[in-house]
């Protein structure tokens, strides 16, 4: 079944761009739906399309082969753990993002990175469901580099993978992601 034909049958779901009521080209309120992720205008012709933002995951992990684990200082999820990262910016690269992001929450500097997998998600901000294809990305770092929280995270902690739940994660796409990494990468 298509995007847009499950929308219709669940009635329940909103879409994505429920919020937009008027054209951001013309300013007329006769702003429909056009298919699952796109609203029409019926006065200027104008598509807008709502697609995914990109966002990076770090999966930090030293010589021991811990995992390097946020505890979430904001909704969403607030308490509960994360991997470090967080929405790119215009005119970065997805590796660029990674090093800034992990910067800004960990103070660790990134050497490199090798791309792993990606996982969609559904990131509530501001009463929003914002749409997110999250990059995850392997960083591994010597278990003596200096790290502290900052920015969105309230604690860092390394953990064993053995000593992982992903049912502490409270973001869906880094829970998935975390079943998966715990299967197929640590």
């Amino acid at each position: 079944m298509s995007p847009l034909l499950l929308w219709q049958y669940n009635k329940a779901m909103k879409h994505p761009l429920e919020k937009f009521i008027y054209c951001p080209c013309c300013g007329d309120s006769q702003f429909v739906v056009n298919n699952a992720s796109s609203k029409r205008c019926e006065v200027c012709g104008f598509v807008y399309y709502f697609n995914p933002r990109a966002a990076v995951v770090a999966v930090i992990r030293d010589e021991k082969g811990r995992l390097l684990v946020a505890r979430r200082a904001h909704e969403p999820a607030k308490g509960t753990f994360d991997l470090p990262g967080g929405f790119t910016e215009c005119g970065e690269t997805a590796e660029q993002s990674l090093c800034r992001e992990v910067m800004e929450e960990t103070g660790i500097t990134i050497q490199s990175a090798r791309y792993l997998f990606s996982e969609p998600n559904i990131y509530t901000y501001s009463g929003m469901d914002i749409h997110t294809m999250d990059l995850f990305f392997e960083v591994v770092v010597d278990s003596s580099v200096a790290y502290c929280s900052n920015d969105d995270v309230a604690s860092l902690q390394w953990i064993h993978p053995e000593n992982i739940q992903p049912e502490d994660f409270g973001l869906c796409s880094i829970r998935r992601g975390i079943v998966r990494l715990l299967k197929d990468f640590l």
